[in-house]
């Protein structure tokens, strides 16, 4: 089979690979027919995450078709459509049965992490009854693809780690894929106003066109000065960090609000300058994490009713045997005004 593995930091290759067989009874091979590229893989790409070895498939999102199953899997079977999650869950260790499937014993984010990823012909999910979803009758696949990581990373550590509540002043930095998931999922908890800070106009106006109900252009205008005038010099009850470099959550401690929250869902290569000496006095909550994926269920729910629409984040479509052309695109997501790549088997 082809898959896209990574050889080092800055060098990746389309290349023949061994397909993955069952190797333990728990295991699902499944057929991948839609994949994307996330922010993630252009970090491990940078070398920001060393546990990525060369010879790995990269690639944590995607849906297929079931290839085969192994004896202990009760759930699927080989033909079934299945959305596969970006973690990977026993269901039976302490964190699993706290619903914290990031930090599964046997599990977690491993796919394209620590195990061959999605962003292959084929790929093996571990603990596939727990790990994989089975896809509605006539649900649309390029939506569910955002609902692999993109859409419940934004909802659980942008949104729920930042406690937004009805009424609320949201702050999103960053207008990528992640910081857009943010801004979908945020509308569930009818917050007064979803401000979205990014530098790229282009993004700034999908962004309103998703719902965010002012923006900010980085280098424009004086965010911190900008967003004190807007709240009346109280700052946001909420703000969320969805780039992953100093600069942007060096923002949101100074935007944030007495008694707010600072929910950091970016990926962070270097480390960053708490300002605790400024911050302690001000009652504010900071959180972080990598997500768990237990608002799977209830975001395919919300899909299957219209009420929210993933698929709108998708912005070019290539077939899978182009992903080296698609990470030039979105390696490069500014100027070719990408947000998400669909690639199809």
């Amino acid at each position: 089979m082809k898959a896209l593995v990574y050889q080092g930091p800055g060098q990746k290759d389309w290349i023949e690979k061994d397909k993955p067989g069952i190797e333990k009874p728990t295991d699902v091979i499944v057929k991948v027919t839609k994949t994307t590229i996330c922010g993630t893989d252009l970090h491990i790409l940078k070398g920001d995450v060393p546990a990525v070895t060369p010879g790995r498939t990269l690639g944590h999102e995607g849906v297929g078709v079931v290839e085969a199953v192994g004896d202990a899997v009760a759930n699927f079977k080989p033909g079934d459509p299945v959305l596969i999650s970006c973690v990977t869950s026993c269901g039976k260790c302490p964190n699993c049965k706290r619903q914290l499937y990031a930090h599964c014993d046997d599990g977690g984010w491993i796919l394209g992490h620590l195990i061959d990823g999605t962003q292959a012909e084929y790929v093996r999910i571990p603990h596939g009854d727990n790990s994989l979803y089975p896809i509605p009758e006539g649900a649309d696949e390029e939506a569910l693809v955002m609902l692999s990581d993109i859409m419940p990373t934004g909802l659980e550590i942008g949104v729920q780690y930042g406690r937004v509540k009805p009424g609320d002043t949201v702050a999103i930095v960053g207008a990528g894929p992640v910081g857009m998931s943010v801004l979908l999922t945020a509308q569930f908890y009818s917050p007064g106003r979803i401000v979205m800070i990014d530098m790229d106009p282009a993004r700034l106006e999908l962004a309103k066109q998703f719902g965010a109900t002012d923006t900010l252009q980085v280098g424009s205008v004086d965010v911190v000065e900008e967003i004190m005038k807007m709240t009346g010099g109280l700052g946001v009850d909420v703000a969320i960090e969805a780039v992953g470099v100093p600069a942007t959550f060096d923002t949101c401690q100074k935007i944030v609000s007495a008694g707010g929250s600072i929910a950091n869902v970016g990926v962070h290569g270097k480390s960053v300058e708490l300002h605790i000496e400024e911050l302690w006095i001000k009652n504010i909550n900071i959180s972080m994490g990598l997500v768990s994926t237990n608002t799977t269920p209830m975001l395919l729910k919300t899909l299957n009713s219209g009420k929210v629409d993933p698929a709108r984040l998708v912005t070019h479509r290539l077939k899978l045997d182009e992903i080296m052309e698609a990470y030039e695109i979105f390696g490069n997501a500014a100027r070719e005004k990408a947000m998400k790549i669909i690639l199809t088997a």
